[in-house]
């Protein structure tokens, strides 16, 4: 009942599994306590006809007093049990999975992200975990341990009276029968309500994103209107599953319900033809109350359980989906750059083909070719944030490929033309650079990279929360945090990506001067498209269709008439297709 196929239908662990045992077991012991305090109030109602009708002697009332003592006893015992092992236990391991998706999605490569859709991963892991816990708690250990119960219960009353005990209990698989048949139509409305629920999630999020530039075209009514469109699509969506799924439940329900009336009628029918007494008939009465209820919860819940499913099959593709592992410990001999033979493919698009070329320690080397050639590719491969397809990358002679993107990133600093901060003060988005850092190192790595020029202006100095994604600060202003960070985390090696591509010509002469205390001494790889940025390089990789066209010092490859570099430097200025 519990195998590997059970926990992957629900994306359990091995303790969740654990968990649902015993939810499970407590359950089954619940309702077999309850159906002895059914048991009670037969034998009591037994005993006052017998003393009614046959002049009987009624038992000692301290007996029953006992019993019913007992009987709460057992209840509130078993009823704690059963709470802790279905929902104190389950909330346990919903913290541990929460943990574990992040700790998965931690060492997931960038390539992952790429391919999959923000909402939809936000979905996964809050929507999703969320549906999750609300099956492990409230219907897996109910749904089975009534199983059970109803199984051992059946076997008692077929014992005692087939014939009622079949007029009691024939509407249960009935009804069960009605739902698990129409799993398949709730599975497709489910599948169909999640993606329309994500269409929303986009559309809101892009609408956001993109305020301003909606608000600057007078494109708000069209935006608007699209997302209000998404919005009723979910609604319709959402409708329509909720509809049949209680079209299923609800006459699920009803059948099962049907048994209290065959019931009746099977036993009316057996105290005419003299068979049994009212009293079996009472009996049966008392326990199709206790058979029914444990389902009524299952009933309302089996249709989540069925969407669960989806959402068990999301967290199980990212627990499956491959990570980038390795050794834990990162100790090269020196932190030259080495690519060999690089190849690299972004799902069917081949983006490197045997890429070779040496960055070595102490000198700045220049990617510069063509917009599409590669470039940011190699950047990003030479820090592991994706991995490559053929050939290797080794810093200091150790493959980066068997290194754990941690501890290999604790000798990376980069600056990106897009920077990110966090809606925190000045300080904190620069300690981010350096865990632990104390203030008096944050500060020393803002004035490095003149940072207290416009800090000082602020209201509250570096105290100053800049707002989502330094939306309070120019772009000048962001790229001096983001090497500030950098600084502050002080490696050995420096990626630059276009770090002062959209900065004007005041900024970027500050940033330069920022840029020049961070890289000095470092195995420097920078991507510019201006010829500012890479004149100080000691070396220039030109790359073109993914493939390196040639590579030397600025003066050496200038000195080339029919080379790429010498070509692209010429056009620079008119051409907007190229970048340096």
């Amino acid at each position: 009942m519990f195998g590997k196929d059970f926990q992957r239908k629900y994306a359990l662990t091995d303790q969740g599994v654990k968990n649902t045992k015993q939810g499970t077991i407590w359950t089954v012991v619940v309702n077999l306590v309850v159906m002895g305090g059914m048991g009670i109030l037969y034998y009591m109602m037994e005993s006052f006809c017998g003393s009614l009708l046959n002049g009987d002697k009624l038992p000692n009332p301290v007996l029953f007093m006992i019993m019913v003592i007992v009987f709460l006893i057992l209840s509130v015992i078993t009823h704690l049990q059963q709470y802790r092992a279905t929902y104190g236990l389950v909330y346990a391991e919903v913290k541990n999975t929460r943990i574990t998706l992040a700790e998965r999605m931690r060492k997931l490569p960038l390539g992952y992200f790429g391919k999959r859709d923000l909402a939809d991963l936000t979905e996964t892991i809050m929507g999703d975990v969320n549906r999750l816990e609300h099956v492990w708690s409230h219907c897996l250990g109910y749904l089975y341990g009534s199983y059970i119960s109803t199984a051992i219960i059946a076997v008692c009353l077929l014992i005692y009276n087939w014939k009622l005990a079949i007029a009691c209990l024939w509407g249960v698989p009935v009804a069960f029968i009605l739902l698990f048949g129409s799993r398949k139509a709730e599975k497709r409305k489910s599948e169909l309500t999640k993606k329309a629920g994500i269409l929303v999630s986009d559309g809101i999020q892009e609408t956001l994103e993109n305020i301003r530039e909606i608000r600057a075209t007078n494109q708000e009514k069209r935006f608007l209107d699209e997302l209000n469109e998404k919005i009723d699509s979910h609604e319709k969506a959402m409708i329509s599953g909720e509809l049949t799924v209680g079209i299923f439940v609800n006459a699920a329900s009803v059948i099962m319900r049907l048994g209290v009336a065959t019931t009746i009628l099977t036993g009316c029918s057996l105290i005419l033809s003299g068979e049994i007494d009212f009293m079996m008939l009472f009996m049966f009465l008392l326990v199709i109350t206790r058979v029914y209820a444990p389902f009524d919860q299952a009933l309302a819940l089996i249709a989540e359980m069925f969407v669960s499913q989806i959402s068990a099959g999301r967290l199980t593709e990212i627990y499956e989906a491959e990570t980038a592992d390795g050794i834990e410990s990162f100790r090269p001999d020196g932190h030259d750059i080495i690519f060999d033979n690089v190849s690299f493919a972004y799902d069917d698009e081949q983006v490197l083909n045997g890429v070779s070329f040496v960055a070595k320690e102490g000198e700045i080397t220049a990617l510069v070719g063509p917009s599409g050639s590669g470039k940011s590719t190699c950047a990003r491969l030479c820090a592991r944030l994706w991995d490559v397809s053929g050939g290797s990358i080794r810093v200091g002679g150790v493959d980066i490929k068997t290194v754990d993107p941690e501890a290999l990133l604790s000798d990376y600093s980069m600056v990106f033309q897009d920077v990110v901060l966090f809606d925190d003060t000045v300080m904190e988005n620069i300690r981010l650079g350096k865990h632990g850092a104390s203030d008096e190192e944050v500060l020393a790595a803002a004035k490095a990279a003149n940072c207290d020029e416009f800090v000082t202006k602020l209201p509250l100095g570096y105290a100053t929360p800049i707002g989502e994604n330094g939306a309070k600060l120019s772009g000048g202003e962001r790229q001096r945090i983001s090497i500030a960070r950098a600084l502050l985390k002080n490696t050995p090696i420096v990626l630059l990506d276009e770090a002062t591509a959209s900065l004007d010509v005041e900024n970027e002469t500050k940033v330069q001067g920022a840029l020049s205390r961070l890289l000095a001494g470092k195995t420097v790889l920078v991507i510019a498209h201006r010829m500012r940025t890479i004149e100080a390089a000691d070396k220039i990789v030109v790359l073109d269709d993914g493939r390196v066209a040639e590579e030397g010092s600025p003066a050496e490859l200038l000195k080339n008439r029919n080379g790429l570099f010498r070509r692209m430097t010429g056009l620079q200025s008119a051409s907007a297709g190229w970048s340096i």
